[in-house]
């Protein structure tokens, strides 16, 4: 389970905006900014110098609505930036509907899917509880494939990802090379404990969320961080696949502070 099929993809992409094509795309959520339409999160992405976006099923591109799909994805190549990711709100287990998110997928030009492992965490799931998920996930994967997409599970707590070993061995119990996983820095936890988690999940890593919390949890600048991105990257470019680094959430919600948090990241990919 790697993510070559999705990397293929992804050099089948725009490249940025008339420079070099990068190993690294760095980009966008649009859930970071949930409040602005989609205009004026294309403007800030093309203002900070981003490459790609993850269009959010929550507000921007709602599953069903196939206009709206086809009209971001037109907006969003109109303005130079590529569609990465369509960041859906699907969470695995009983009784999922795949057909509008793939739909949404399809109309919005994304190439690969997020879901959500499940809505309980690694040491409370049920037996009963972690096979729904992994049926599912078998399923999604089938459909998927067929439409010609990937499928990268969000490395979230509250889920069967909320760690590097449960995420491992999850995937290994999907056994589907078109699902593999995101990575973030995990709550709560130093430099060397975050670099040990994506060193065991790194050949399943799909796309990064790049945010910035202190240990403690509160938010920083990404540039706070800046030794443990630095690594983070030295180890994506070391691996060789082409991955999508995406910012999710900036202190405060602060547009300028997104500005200073793009750049630090392009400087990072670039010193790389």
């Amino acid at each position: 389970m790697t993510p070559d099929h999705d990397s293929q993809i992804h050099e089948a992409q725009p490249a940025d905006q008339g420079r070099r094509p990068r190993l690294l795309r760095h980009g966008l959520c649009s859930v970071t900014f949930r409040p602005l339409p989609v205009v004026k999160v294309i403007e800030l992405a093309v203002s900070a110098g981003l490459s790609v976006v993850e269009w959010g099923a929550d507000i921007h591109v709602p599953p069903g609505d196939l206009a709206v799909a086809r009209e971001v994805r037109s907006r969003t190549a109109e303005a130079g930036l590529a569609v990465g990711s369509y960041g859906t709100y699907v969470y695995l287990g009983p009784d999922c509907e795949f057909g509008p998110v793939i739909a949404g997928a399809l109309a919005l030009g994304a190439p690969r899917i997020r879901v959500w492992a499940g809505r309980t965490g690694s040491a409370a799931v049920t037996a009963a509880e972690r096979a729904a998920v992994v049926a599912s996930a078998r399923e999604l994967a089938a459909r998927a494939e067929d439409a010609g997409l990937t499928v990268g599970l969000e490395f979230h707590d509250g889920s069967l990802t909320d760690t590097a070993e449960s995420t491992l061995a999850l995937l290994a119990d999907i056994d589907r090379p078109v699902i593999n996983t995101y990575w973030q820095p995990p709550p709560g936890l130093d430099d060397g404990a975050t670099l040990a988690g994506l060193d065991l999940i790194l050949p399943h890593v799909i796309a990064v969320h790049a945010c910035s919390l202190s240990p403690t949890g509160r938010w920083l600048p990404l540039d706070a961080r800046r030794r443990l991105w630095e690594a983070v990257v030295a180890r994506l470019v070391a691996r060789g696949v082409p991955t999508d680094v995406l910012l999710e959430f900036v202190l405060n919600d602060d547009p300028l502070q997104f500005a200073e948090d793009a750049q630090a990241l392009d400087a990072i990919i670039r010193g790389a």
